[in-house]
């Protein structure tokens, strides 16, 4: 059986495709297409339409780096079958009661395995469980397409590292950690990404310690974060500000800048999970994670009731407020609403009866409203008892305190969950974690 992959799709004789053209699945589909032939493939028809034009529907990726690459867009399946490589970069979430949810995964896998030809290989970049490619992903392929594994077909597991909105550690300027499911496997998949990858590849030693590996990343700064929200929380009761603590703290060498906030997105707040499900499966229950994400997920109820407590304090009616949150995505500079902690924020304050408002310039109103049921607005108010600013997008960096005063009612309120505005508020009622 002819294995060597890396030697045909240089020669292109055969090509990549990629399975899954999201925040992940693009970027590394338009890198390997300066140099491979690439199908990118979406079961979305309307955003395969969008790709097709050189248009990014997360809006990472501007439309000139669509130019010059080899690469077609399509949502049928039947068209990638000449492939020889399939990566796999679909979303891992977690269901309502944080388990992880492999449907997705699981979707993607029938649909490779289906296609599947003596000679490919097939490697996973979507974050999972140590274990989740070879005991629930490998079956799957094996019953779909009758072949015999590593002898017929060959496996892989390269973790992603991306991260939406930094364009400092992109796709190519980030180590890459590639395994294999033997030698063979590991040599030719090391070689393919190495032709992408400016700065380097770490040759895992198997394909569980890989997945361990993206795992822990996630885990290790959602405790760190994590260790800071609680701080908040102690500090608070001390009527202490945790960010002059954090400073001071900081002059010491070996100090770790970790500040406190909400944890969402698709990575930190999510990744823990899938770690603490397969502790569990193996007998050993993860305290110091469960801990960590108890504390993180319980943030944003908690800034929402210390809002409501500050207009208390300032004699304000609960039920005849009127609060104004300003930024909805997961993190600063993005699009992506999914996952976001903003919204634990708005239903808490909704669910005491206060009239809440929210106001995002990158978030999508439809998506919004679909995802969560509050609607964004553009027309702000002038009349907001309190405003909490969650999110420190760049358009926000530059209003001050005479701002914030002109859209406020008597006696304002400001919020400030990431501690952005500190020591630039001097008349308004301030809080921040």
């Amino acid at each position: 059986m002819n294995f060597k992959l890396h030697q045909n799709l240089i020669q292109k004789s055969t090509s990549i495709t990629i399975i899954g053209l999201g925040y992940v699945g693009l970027p590394l589909a338009l890198a390997f297409a300066k140099y491979f032939k690439v199908i990118g493939y979406d079961i979305s028809e309307s955003r395969i339409q969008q790709l097709k034009q050189g248009i990014d529907p997360s809006r990472e990726i501007n439309s000139d780096a669509f130019k010059g690459k080899d690469i077609v867009f399509t949502s049928c399946a039947e068209e990638i079958k000449s492939s020889s490589l399939y990566i796999i970069t679909v979303p891992t979430p977690i269901d309502v009661y944080n388990l992880p949810d492999l449907k997705y995964l699981q979707a993607a896998s029938s649909t490779v395995g289906k296609v599947l030809k003596k000679g490919d290989y097939v490697v996973y970049e979507s974050t999972v469980y140590p274990g989740c490619t070879e005991e629930d992903c490998l079956p799957v392929l094996v019953a779909h397409s009758g072949l015999q594994f590593n002898v017929d077909f060959k496996l892989g597991y390269s973790p992603e590292r991306l991260n939406p909105g930094d364009t400092q550690h992109t796709l190519e300027k980030n180590i890459k950690v590639v395994s294999g499911s033997d030698a063979e496997a590991l040599e030719e998949l090391s070689k393919i990404y190495a032709t992408i990858i400016t700065v380097g590849i770490h040759r895992a030693p198997s394909i569980k310690v890989a997945e361990a590996a993206k795992i822990i990343e996630n885990t290790q700064r959602d405790l760190n974060i994590a260790l800071m929200n609680e701080l908040s929380l102690i500090f608070d009761k001390m009527n202490i500000n945790t960010h002059d603590v954090l400073e001071a703290a900081a002059t010491k060498w070996n100090f770790q800048p970790y500040k406190p906030g909400l944890v969402g997105g698709h990575c930190i707040g999510v990744d823990p999970y899938y770690l603490t499900y397969k502790a569990k499966k193996v007998g050993y229950n993860p305290n110091v994670i469960l801990s960590g994400r108890f504390v993180n997920d319980g943030m944003g109820a908690h800034v929402a009731k210390k809002t409501m407590q500050l207009m208390l304090k300032q004699g304000k009616q609960i039920q005849t407020s009127r609060v104004l949150v300003m930024g909805a995505t997961f993190k600063e500079n993005v699009h992506d609403i999914r996952t976001s902690r903003v919204v634990d924020i708005l239903q808490e304050l909704a669910d005491f009866g206060v009239c809440v408002e929210v106001h995002d310039p990158y978030a999508s109103k439809e998506e919004f409203r679909r995802y969560y049921g509050f609607e964004l607005i553009d027309q702000l108010r002038s009349d907001y008892d309190a405003i909490i600013v969650a999110v420190a997008h760049n358009e926000f960096m530059t209003l001050d305190e005479s701002y914030f005063t002109s859209i406020s009612s008597a006696q304002p309120i400001l919020v400030d969950v990431k501690g952005v505005y500190r020591k630039k508020i001097k008349e308004m009622v301030y809080w921040s974690l």
